[in-house]
């Protein structure tokens, strides 16, 4: 095999597992196997028969709008349609029950249109076509449905061609030309996805590890694009750049060098598998030294095929944060099964997103049926990380959200979700003491965001309040029972110690510096010109930021070092509560609703009531809907799709008010106290 040619480096390693390399890779296959990650043989055959059916499907379709437009016999005979897959199911990492990434390529007189019509009555009327629903109208419009029971997202790019060869190839930057924005977008997942499978040393290692990656990021809670974290494509261009620097690592080495490298990667300098292609057809791509919006990119993760974007644009401070944290503690456990002072299971251990936090907001939604739900969901999920933003922008970075990916649902309570994300204090933020933080006009300006939706209906709700870990409700947690107190629980609340205080030895110092410059010696770009956008160096200049990447682990600190954030809970809440310090190992901070707050399941709602359609969808202009993100119609394409373009939070200002009048809300406020200053008093 040759180790160069992979990449804008050379490889950090190319050495080879040892014994006991082979030893824990067959530990982990194990792993992956028992948590069922792996289709059956049988759901394997169906898949392929449902996409051989699929293909039947599309080339009848385009016969038929070729007859219905009037073209000759010799053109209908020779019209042809063809299905292309994507994502995971073409990465070959797609587990039981996974839908299938679909693209249908058709030629140049059958429009989006005749997609989205004839094709649309074609599915319609077929007895093994259920849950049909189009989405014409999103960024990347989608037709979603089951086909004999597999879920199937299907794309639609009309190329400029007239007959569709069998053995046409997209990804060819040709098939580009005199196509307009939507059919390069669609195409863009299958270009992608084959460009890394073209750029990886070794398909199978790269697969074993992915999957690895995506279970480790699910079960950590930071697989969602949508939400701010990453998603399918991201997580497969990170572990391929992995597959670049290792190149003939086994797969359970690959996800320890993930960890080693990306725990020490200094963001925003970009992951990128190729050098960046400027392109011959004029399409914007990722360059920050010409896009200003690209510079503002916090975790630039670039894609190999024409034109290059950042697939991972949706990550905020927040979000970034969190991911440092779990890449830091996946490379302590990954050092400690290497030592065999852990097992893989340790890795994979969900994170207590529930008892990580002392604060939460509590988004609710509900409508009063299945069809405005799954209209009002998606609207909501791709509005959420804008929420995240607005918060980071009006206290100025200092207070920080933890969204969860996933939603909840009281049973009791049909069509109705909730949605959660955990706050906390910045660390190392700086404060002046009894600051206080007012986020009621950050929330109030995501509700009028949220209920700008095009097609809101009266019946679609949504409320935001605070709550407590202690007053979370019971549905929250597995079989909605409450787990009893845990003596001591992973926690996010300020600074989180992975090494438990713990004090180095020499050696081990000695080996993590190693190991770091090992990482950062091996990531100079071969024949690099720094002006080239395509060759930015990744780590080797991150020396000047950083020094000895070691001494930049998260410590707890000892003794009265530690500042502690007290509960000053404010006498207009509550008479007669008394200030609690909380212990060391959960450094936090609490609350303050005031003005009259009102409670709702044991949380102090911010609203109780949903506006009326004049408070907020008449009242929004069209600038304010272009504000946050033009059409609403493409709510749903959030669910499958991962959107191409940034939706960006205004500058706070006062000009809402003036265009809102808004009843008086109850107030979130926070109160830094330092704990030493409050044990003095006493």
């Amino acid at each position: 095999m040759s180790n160069t040619g992979y990449g804008i480096s050379e490889p950090i390693s190319t050495g080879g597992p040892s014994e006991l390399d082979v030893v824990r890779n067959r530990e982990l296959e194990k792993f992956l196997a028992d948590a069922g990650l792996y289709e059956s043989h049988e759901e394997a055959i169906k898949r392929e028969e449902v996409l051989g059916r699929l293909d039947q499907i599309v080339k009848t379709w385009v016969k038929n709008v070729c007859r219905a437009k009037g073209f000759n016999d010799d053109l209908v005979h020779e019209a042809n349609a063809k299905i292309f897959t994507f994502g995971s199911y073409r990465l070959g990492v797609h587990g039981p029950g996974a839908d299938i990434d679909t693209l249908c390529v058709g030629p140049r007189h059958a429009m989006r249109e005749d997609f989205f019509g004839e094709l649309h009555r074609m599915l319609e009327e077929m007895p093994e076509i259920q849950e049909l629903h189009p989405v014409p109208d999103a960024r990347v419009p989608v037709m979603k449905f089951k086909l004999n029971g597999v879920s199937i997202d299907l794309l639609y790019a009309n190329v400029a061609l007239w007959v569709i060869p069998e053995d046409l190839d997209v990804s060819q930057e040709s098939i580009l030309q005199n196509v307009d924005d939507q059919t390069v977008r669609s195409l863009n997942g299958c270009r992608v996805t084959d460009q890394v499978l073209h750029l990886v040393p070794n398909i199978q290692s790269f697969r074993t590890a992915l999957r690895c990656m995506r279970l480790w990021a699910k079960r950590r809670g930071v697989y969602s694009n949508v939400t701010g974290f990453l998603g399918g494509i991201n997580w497969a261009l990170l572990v391929a750049r992995i597959c670049q620097l290792y190149p003939n690592a086994a797969p359970s080495m690959l996800v320890s060098r993930f960890f080693r490298v990306y725990s020490l990667w200094r963001w925003p300098n970009p992951v990128l598998l190729c050098p960046i292609n400027e392109g011959s057809l004029g399409l914007a791509y990722w360059d920050p030294r010409r896009n200003f919006k690209d510079r503002q990119h916090l975790m630039p993760i670039i894609t190999p095929a024409y034109p290059c974007m950042n697939s991972s644009y949706n990550v905020s401070t927040s979000t970034l944060r969190v991911m440092m944290e779990e890449f830091l503690r996946g490379n302590e456990i990954c050092e400690a099964i290497e030592a065999n002072k852990a097992s893989w299971g340790s890795l994979f251990e969900p994170f207590p997103f529930f008892e990580a936090y002392k604060n939460y907001l509590r988004i609710d939604i509900a409508t009063e049926s299945d069809d405005d739900m799954r209209q009002w969901k998606g609207w909501v999920e791709s509005r959420i990380r804008l929420l995240t933003l607005k918060i980071e922008r009006d206290t100025v970075g200092v207070l920080q959200c933890h969204p969860h990916p996933g939603e909840f649902s009281d049973k009791s309570k049909p069509f109705h979700h909730s949605y959660f994300m955990g706050l906390r204090k910045k660390e190392g933020a700086s404060y002046q003491q009894g600051e206080q933080f007012d986020i009621r006009s950050t929330v109030e300006d995501f509700k009028r965001d949220v209920y700008a939706y095009s097609f809101w209906k009266s019946s679609m709700w949504i409320n935001v309040c605070h709550v407590r870990r202690k007053d979370l409700p019971d549905f929250v947690f597995p079989g909605g029972v409450r787990p009893a107190q845990p003596a001591k629980s992973e926690s996010r609340s300020g600074s989180r110690s992975l090494g438990s205080a713990k004090t180095t030895s020499p050696d081990a110092a000695s080996s993590r510096k190693r190991k770091h410059d090992e990482v950062v010696a091996g990531l100079s770009p071969k024949g690099s010109d720094a002006s080239s956008p395509g060759e930015i160096r990744e780590l080797k200049h991150f020396e000047a930021d950083t020094g000895d990447t070691s001494s930049t682990l998260p410590v707890a600190a000892s003794g009265a070092a530690v500042t502690e954030l007290t509960v000053m809970q404010s006498a207009k809440l509550t008479v007669g509560q008394q200030s609690e310090p909380h212990g060391v190992e959960d450094l936090g901070y609490d609350l303050e609703l005031t003005n009259g707050a009102k409670h709702f399941d044991g949380a102090n709602g911010l609203q109780t009531e949903p506006p009326t359609p004049e408070q907020f969808v008449g009242a929004a202009t069209s600038e304010e809907k272009d504000r946050i993100g033009g059409s609403s119609n493409n709510v749903l394409q959030s669910e499958g799709l991962e959107e191409l373009e940034p939706i960006e939070p205004a500058p706070s200002s006062s000009i809402a008010s003036a265009a809102f009048e808004v009843p008086q809300k109850p107030l979130i406020r926070f109160n830094f106290t330092s704990l030493r200053k409050t044990t003095e008093s006493t």
